[in-house]
């Protein structure tokens, strides 16, 4: 059975930020712009809230796990706000591996222009298409057709039998119409065929449709995290 630590490795692994270094108890990260995921910091052993501020000047932002909650604590104490609650699912690859329909689903890597388009649409620039550039290990990005159009795009990388999908990003006007679980199950096949055990992905507790989506396929509930983020100084 896989566990949460297995799956937090490899959203770190698949997932990576530009540089990261240790200091003072906080693993702290360059995320050169990829988002939250791969600009905060986590706590190591000794870690302190109160120098949170002091080593991220710009902008302090740590991602907490739920067995940090005496840290969680002291950062709510401090006035850093809660961001983004998310669930991490996963699944063993031979429940949900599906072979697409035909024309449905296709994995290439890199991607393509259209792929790029419906990224950006969905608010996923070049400073997280270079997250996917980072990741290493076997790795693919799918495009889903609806339609005879392409309608929808997501990435999956795979470490130590994990493979992650991230960023999958449906057309507004092409959504609940089951590209998404096209995707998945797709994902799923491609990890399979690769060697890995497990699929795994996080999605924000806010995000309804999507975990509908991840609960109705058997995924299960792994662990979950969420940012504490306080002010930039001026």
């Amino acid at each position: 059975m896989i566990g949460a630590d297995a799956c937090m490795a490899a959203l770190a692994a698949t997932w990576p930020p530009a540089r990261s270094w240790d200091q003072d108890g906080w693993t702290l990260r360059d995320g050169a712009g990829g988002g939250k995921r791969v600009a905060a910091a986590s706590a190591r052993n000794g870690a302190r809230a109160a120098d949170l501020a002091r080593l991220m000047p710009d902008g302090p932002l740590a991602m907490l796990r739920p067995d940090q909650d005496v840290l969680d604590a002291e950062l709510a104490a401090l006035g850093y706000g809660m961001v983004d609650p998310t669930l991490v699912y996963a699944a063993p690859v031979a429940d949900l591996a599906q072979k697409p329909p035909h024309v449905s689903l296709f994995d290439i890597w890199k991607p393509l222009a259209i792929m790029r388009e419906i990224w950006a649409e969905g608010g996923i620039g070049p400073a997280r298409l270079a997250v996917m550039d980072r990741a290493a290990g076997p790795k693919t990005a799918f495009i889903a057709r609806l339609s005879d159009r392409a309608v929808g795009c997501g990435f999956c990388a795979i470490h130590d039998g994990v493979a992650m999908l991230h960023a999958v990003e449906i057309a507004p006007a092409f959504r609940r119409q089951g590209a998404a679980r096209t995707m998945l199950h797709g994902a799923a096949h491609w990890a399979q065929g690769q060697g890995a055990d497990w699929l795994a992905l996080a999605v924000t507790e806010a995000n309804a449709p999507a975990r509908a989506l991840y609960d109705a396929a058997g995924m299960q509930q792994m662990t979950r995290y969420h940012y504490r983020q306080g002010a930039t100084r001026v």
